[in-house]
């Protein structure tokens, strides 16, 4: 028995840079993946004899196999940090299954391990700066139903009051990273009481596999890419940096935030805001 950690979306991109960099901080390492070979290939590489990495095929929109999960992370040992970086991008789904994946999946995660958390434990969601992007400023009505996730018509709620826009892959993606930064407000509060720690950070511009697929498909990609005062997109690993000192003890009084990691793209966009309104 021994401190355990759970990495989500792990075999590829940003969630195998967040592994890399909790490899040496538990003993045992949840690699969780949809894809099975994925996973295998990343927890073959990462083990060491710091840190047992165990491979964990499952997708997280799965109730049932997050309660596995949760399962097996109770055999292992005290859930010390999660990072839950699996998702999808809005070139890869339709609006329903997008909201599904990163909303609701953050909020099945999270239900699954709550009972797991204890003093010390941090777990980080991963949003994005789509939603600053968007100005998204929610009326009261349509911020209950985002903080509802798990309501079983919350689908149908969410697109009666936001209207067929939504059905738009781009906008459901900004709504439903919007709503992870709320949740981990809201899970903050629930977990504090147990010494435990929730917050986000919400990526700009990273170059992995994803990232370029969404920049093939949207020329405003380029455009942020130029505006970035840092002149450069940034590298997974400079993610997980930022990731791996949210589940750090490093970071203890560190919670309910939502951190932004984009090279100061947010600052430029909104500069040149404020000198287009004056």
């Amino acid at each position: 028995m021994g401190n355990v950690g759970i990495v989500t979306g792990g075999g590829r991109g940003m969630g195998l840079s967040c592994a890399e960099q909790m490899v040496g901080t538990v003993d045992t390492l949840l690699l969780v993946d949809i894809d099975d070979t994925s996973a295998k290939e990343a927890a073959a590489q990462l083990s060491s004899d710091r840190t047992v990495v165990e491979s964990f095929v499952a997708d997280v929109g799965d109730a049932e196999a997050l309660g596995r999960l949760a399962d097996r992370a109770a055999e292992l040992g005290t859930l010390r940090s999660v990072a839950h970086a699996a998702g999808i991008s809005p070139t890869m789904a339709d609006w329903r299954r997008i909201v599904s994946v990163d909303l609701v999946g953050t909020a099945l995660l999270a239900h699954a391990l709550r009972p797991l958390a204890t003093a010390g434990t941090a777990m980080v969601y991963f949003a994005s700066m789509a939603p600053l992007i968007g100005q998204m400023d929610p009326s009261p009505e349509l911020g209950a139903v985002l903080d509802d996730p798990l309501d079983e018509h919350f689908l149908d709620k969410l697109r009666e009051i936001v209207g067929e826009s939504i059905e738009q892959p781009g906008i459901a993606y900004s709504w439903a990273k919007h709503g992870v930064q709320r949740f981990a407000r809201t899970e903050a509060i629930r977990l504090g009481a147990a010494g435990a720690r929730a917050n986000s950070v919400s990526p700009g511009l990273i170059d992995t596999p994803q990232g370029r697929q969404e920049a093939a498909s949207n020329p405003r990609i380029a455009d942020m890419q130029r505006a970035t005062p840092l002149g450069r997109l940034g590298q997974a690993d400079e993610l997980a940096k930022v990731v791996a000192f949210l589940l750090s003890d490093g970071a203890s009084f560190v919670n309910g935030i939502d951190i932004l990691v984009d090279g100061g793209v947010m600052a430029a966009i909104n500069s040149q805001r404020e000198k287009s309104a004056s």
